[in-house]
């Protein structure tokens, strides 16, 4: 699959995250106000929805969560696929901050979240894949899911879960990236109008890091 025109991705360090998290809060609001079953009920306000952003700065400084976000390029007529850390510093190949104008505005993102037991510490979790309404359709949310599953597996974990409400898009593009249903539980969660959905729960495994025997 060719990557989308127009889109970057990078991969969002703490040093970034305060200035992104308004953008992030953007994001996360238009998908509540779209019925995505993300963990919050409508309304949600981009001032609530951009501190739960905030409060990930601990778990994204010591990398028990990795954020990529997505952005739309400002037409400089580079487009295409890149990847690299929002250090927001305004250097290296992931320059300016997540969410300002200098970067792109947030169109995208993705979490993996690591494992921590002892003896759980070969699986992740990907979780809160958001693409906003007006950019779906472009692939982005494919390429989100692949960066997260290629930083998986070079950093050794060898399973990846998630969950999704049934029946929904998002459900279809983990089938079409080769994912394993697990299976369903009813009510298991409730969409942004407070009603019980069911959800789906999916694996995939991994195998060695890019480029390995």
């Amino acid at each position: 699959m060719a990557a989308p025109t127009g889109v970057t991705v990078r991969r969002l360090t703490a040093g970034a995250l305060p200035a992104a998290a308004e953008g992030l809060g953007a994001l996360l609001a238009d998908a509540v106000d779209d019925g995505a079953s993300v963990g919050f009920l409508a309304p949600l306000t981009i001032d609530r929805a951009a501190a739960y952003w905030s409060g990930l700065a601990p778990a994204l400084a010591d990398g028990t969560v990795t954020v990529w976000t997505a952005h739309a390029d400002d037409g400089d007529g580079s487009g295409g696929k890149r990847h690299g850390d929002d250090d927001g510093t305004g250097t290296g190949t992931g320059t300016g901050s997540s969410g300002t104008s200098s970067g792109g505005r947030v169109i995208g993102t993705v979490q993996l979240r690591s494992e921590t037991s002892p003896n759980g510490t070969h699986r992740a979790e990907v979780a809160k894949l958001l693409v906003h309404r007006d950019a779906r359709g472009r692939g982005v949310a494919r390429l989100l899911l692949t960066a997260a599953e290629e930083c998986a597996r070079d950093a050794g974990r060898t399973l990846l879960l998630l969950d999704t409400q049934t029946g929904s898009a998002a459900e279809h593009l983990y089938r079409s990236a080769g994912w394993t249903p697990v299976g369903t539980v009813p009510d298991y969660a409730a969409d942004p109008a407070g009603v019980l959905r069911p959800t789906t729960f999916f694996r995939k495994t991994l195998g060695g890091p890019a480029g390995s025997d």
